[in-house]
């Protein structure tokens, strides 16, 4: 079976200098918040292109105390989309403000700007754009609004590590950003963990503060904090992939061109063009038949996401919200294999069954 994510691939790849890193924790005897996070911390901000990172446990902890620390202290709305990992909403509701969902675009997947403006109804609100499948929102229209209406934004960077919008990567435009290093993400580590980037110092003292109780002399609370924090372990872990993201993404490129070339006259919707490919997704109003068939070929494939976050029973509102575009997207999309590991043979063996199934459904 070709499994649709495979992480283990990915540290089996880099595994000399994973284990080397490991040994180099243990050997410390310095296990949370040592030299490892620092200098995974001081590396990721440079990469992103923004002065801080703060590391946490994981990318849900990342959104909740970049929106905290961003707009501290008072309640807001803040506007964000349905079609997302339930993550994006629950870091909103508990960072005790009201989530607003609005859609997508149709081609992109990302938030759309046009849905966006007739949401942001007053000045003060935050916009959380989700960059999708390793897809930039577009930044330039979002940035607009935000620079108009007075709004923060706060980007959701879970799946996109590494991803450029007109030469600057997601992480750097908003107030503030959060990431997600899960194991399947383009920079995934060996568990959970997250960070949130900006390049406010401002933010970055308050984000700190609360992701270890609020303290800044130990065991002394100045606000209301958490324990969120990331190990030394998966910052070293981190620091190994983090080295070959780039090379990374750039072979996920190259499979979605594959996966382009052969599956361009089947009919088939395929995802935009551009971005780093967390996802390549595929859309077939057959869905579920389609994946039933790649299963038997033993081609593994994912549905992110199968239920929109506003029609799921914790944020169903009495009176339904109607996203269109997304609630077709959720019916309609496959995910098939992406990560750097998949062999030439693998990606071959996934257009084929690919494109016979489609045949049988027409």
């Amino acid at each position: 079976m070709i499994l649709p994510a495979n992480p283990g691939a990915s540290y089996r790849a880099h595994k000399d200098e994973i284990d080397a890193a490991i040994r180099r924790v243990n050997e410390s005897g310095w296990y949370i918040l040592g030299p490892e996070v620092e200098a995974f911390e001081a590396e990721f901000a440079a990469y992103v292109g923004v002065k801080h990172c703060i590391s946490v446990a994981n990318g849900t902890d990342a959104l909740r105390i970049a929106i905290r620390a961003a707009i501290p202290f008072r309640g807001a709305e803040g506007v964000t989309v349905s079609m997302s990992a339930t993550a994006t909403v629950a870091a909103i509701t508990e960072a005790g403000w009201q989530p607003i969902m609005v859609d997508i675009d149709p081609d992109e997947y990302t938030l759309d700007p046009a849905r966006l403006a007739e949401a942001l109804t007053a000045s003060g609100m935050f916009i959380v754009p989700v960059h999708l499948y390793g897809q930039p929102a577009r930044m330039d229209a979002i940035m607009k609004l935000a620079v108009e209406r007075s709004a923060f934004v706060i980007e959701d960077c879970a799946q996109a590590h590494g991803a450029v919008w007109e030469g600057k990567r997601v992480g750097a435009f908003g107030a503030a950003a959060a990431f997600s290093f899960y194991p399947t993400k383009n920079l995934g580590a060996l568990g959970d963990g997250g960070a949130i980037v900006t390049d406010s110092d401002e933010i970055a003292e308050r984000a700190r503060l609360l992701r270890m109780y609020g303290w800044r002399e130990r065991y002394v609370s100045e606000i209301h904090g958490l324990n969120s924090r990331l190990d030394e372990l998966q910052a070293a872990i981190l620091r190994v992939k983090l080295r070959h993201l780039d090379a990374d993404n750039a072979r996920r490129i190259r499979i979605s061109r594959t996966y382009t070339a052969a599956l361009a006259d089947t009919g088939l919707q395929l995802p935009p063009v551009g971005g780093v490919y967390h996802q390549y997704v595929i859309r077939h109003p057959k869905r579920d038949q389609l994946r039933q068939q790649l299963t038997e070929k033993g081609v593994g494939t994912s549905i992110l996401y199968p239920v929109p976050i506003h029609l799921q029973p914790a944020y169903a509102d009495d009176l339904p919200l109607s996203l269109p575009v997304t609630e077709q997207l959720c019916r309609e999309l496959l995910c098939l294999p992406m990560y750097p590991e998949l062999t030439n043979g693998e990606v071959e063996i996934v257009c084929e069954a690919v494109r016979a199934a489609v045949t049988t459904l027409e």
